[in-house]
């Protein structure tokens, strides 16, 4: 099973409701639950390897510092990213924008893109994952810096569609 498929398993499960999946093959054992605070997914490999349990929680919604002169502008904010897209990682790993360091970036701010055009790369497990979009519009900002670690869900940029 390659992480392709595990990342549309993880996807299925959450779209699905069901609360706990487990998955048995020949060298995999994965369980996915959902529903609690914090959703976990668990992946055993071969006998002699087994991979910690990795815990995947939705980043909290970083909440605007707000002071009594600043609230017009937070408040205006937020409704002005509202009408953006939110492309969000599918994976935990680590976010690269360009494909190799001397290579160009994928995309910038400003940046028209297409549905599936590669925005970026995740690394995980030494496996490098092209990230396409899934809608097309305009680059408006850029969430997460270059060689950062990403987790499961967290926004990587804002996309205006129109």
């Amino acid at each position: 099973m390659d992480i392709k498929e595990i990342q549309n398993l993880i996807k299925f499960v959450a779209r699905s409701g069901a609360s706990e999946v487990k998955l048995e093959m020949d060298d995999i054992k994965i369980t996915i639950r959902t529903g609690s605070a914090s959703d976990t997914t668990i992946v055993h490999q071969a006998p002699a390897t087994q991979i910690p349990q990795q815990v995947m929680a939705a980043p909290a919604a970083a909440a605007p510092e707000q002071t009594s002169t600043s609230e017009p502008a937070a408040s205006a904010s937020a409704s002005e990213d509202s009408k953006y897209i939110t492309i969000k990682s599918p994976i935990i790993g680590t976010f690269y924008r360009k494909p190799s360091p001397d290579k160009p970036l994928f995309v910038e701010v400003g940046q028209t893109i297409a549905e599936g055009d590669v925005l970026c790369v995740i690394e995980a497990m030494k496996l490098f994952n092209e990230i396409e979009s899934e809608v097309s519009g305009k680059i408006v900002k850029i969430l997460v810096d270059d060689s950062s670690p990403v987790e499961f869900d967290q926004p990587l940029f804002l996309v205006d569609p129109s």
